[in-house]
């Protein structure tokens, strides 16, 4: 495929999924200053938690086999990997059932009960997503999107007119994803026998021996800062940070998905070549000039417009969110540039690297803190990032690549 034209594509089906993604953005974000005051930071922090721990068990309860939905165009393989999908999605969700359940009896509160229908609903919606990735149903994906983010907020604001409290936060969310799920429709035809789902899970054993664990341990870096911050810090504390990287990394969600669910078909289709890598090239340029102005406004207006927009309770997330600003601007590059290394068949590489990064990230945020409390800990999170991101934009722009 000519570059002009893998060009035209990746814009036109980004732009359809980033119209969607701008519209699942801008209810949550609108309604933000309104749920900071319906709910405590104790509870976003609580919440906050279980999110973290739900996403960081939903991302591989497929084993990461719906990524290589786009890869494969018999329909016969496809059905046989959205079986096994299904089959092993059953099997996490009864044993985080039950997790969930000890959790619960753990820390003497209902709560944790969530996390079995949240970890399957958003494991079912990741591979629906993946499946509708594959046929290029681009304004479906859009329309799941507004109904996932936006529905969620809206929910969570409802719930928390009825004093829902940590629930509320929680229950939005997971019904919210379930009609995401909806608007996708179910993955189709799933019949295969034992031998085909067999044949596909070697066919394709990349991506739970190196995805896996890559979007594994992506996820725990998550989970791990939440728990060092409400460790450190408090519930409360976990509620700033979870509510300075809820808002600081929107526009990396809203962008990012939408570039990396465009561009995963169109590096799929033209391989690891140099039009491959000048379309990766192009992307990265381009997100690059939309992160300088978001790095500069979060270094001027963070700590005012926080304690404007959700009170004054909670100022601190703003003065974490000027620490962070370089990181999320990075952070805002890098997000849609997860999908190259899958297209390129460069995992086991991409795994180790992503070791590296989130060893540094979790060493700088405890240094950070230990040193000057969330604040210390933004500051240290940035400068650890900005040199791994650096390293990971370099290498993708001198990646060897066929003819060269």
């Amino acid at each position: 495929m000519p570059a002009a034209s893998a060009s035209a594509g990746l814009l036109r089906a980004s732009l359809t999924l980033l119209a969607g993604g701008a519209a699942a953005q801008l209810v949550p974000l609108l309604l933000g200053p309104w749920l900071t005051r319906l709910y405590t930071p104790e509870a976003f922090g609580l919440y906050h938690l279980l999110a973290a721990v739900a996403a960081n068990l939903a991302v591989v309860a497929c084993a990461r086999y719906e990524f290589a939905l786009p890869l494969v165009a018999d329909d016969a393989q496809a059905a046989a990997l959205r079986s096994l999908c299904l089959r092993l999605i059953g099997m996490v969700a009864a044993a985080t059932a039950l997790a969930g359940a000890a959790w619960a009896w753990w820390v003497g509160a209902a709560w944790p009960l969530w996390l079995g229908p949240a970890v399957a609903v958003l494991a079912l919606l990741s591979l629906a997503t993946l499946n509708a990735t594959r046929a290029q149903r681009f304004r479906p994906l859009a329309w799941a999107r507004v109904l996932q983010h936006g529905g969620a907020a809206l929910l969570q604001g409802l719930a928390g007119l009825l004093a829902a409290g940590v629930h509320g936060l929680i229950a939005g969310p997971v019904l919210a994803a379930g009609m995401a799920l909806a608007a996708l429709g179910w993955p189709g035809p799933a019949r295969a026998t034992a031998a085909e789902r067999r044949a596909v899970a070697q066919a394709h054993r990349d991506f739970p021996l190196l995805n896996t664990p890559h979007a594994f341990l992506g996820a725990l870096q998550d989970t791990l800062a939440v728990a060092l911050v409400a460790a450190s810090q408090g519930a409360a504390g976990a509620g700033a940070w979870g509510l300075a990287l809820r808002y600081l990394k929107a526009p990396a969600t809203l962008v990012g998905s939408a570039v990396s669910q465009a561009l995963y078909p169109q590096l799929a289709k033209v391989g690891c070549t140099r039009a491959g890598r000048a379309l990766v090239v192009r992307t990265m340029a381009l997100l690059a000039l939309i992160a300088a102005p978001l790095v500069l406004l979060l270094w001027l207006a963070a700590p005012a417009a926080f304690a404007w927009a959700f009170g004054a309770q909670w100022r601190s997330a703003g003065e974490l969110g000027r620490a962070l600003s370089l990181y999320i601007g990075m952070h805002f590059v890098a997000s849609p540039l997860s999908v190259v290394t899958l297209a390129w068949n460069a995992q086991a590489w991409a795994l180790k690297l992503a070791l590296i990064g989130q060893a540094a990230f979790v060493i700088a945020l405890a240094a950070g803190l230990a040193l000057d409390g969330l604040r210390g800990a933004g500051w240290a999170v940035s400068l650890a990032m900005a040199l791994y991101f650096g390293w990971y934009f370099l290498s993708l722009a001198r990646w060897p690549v066929e003819g060269a």
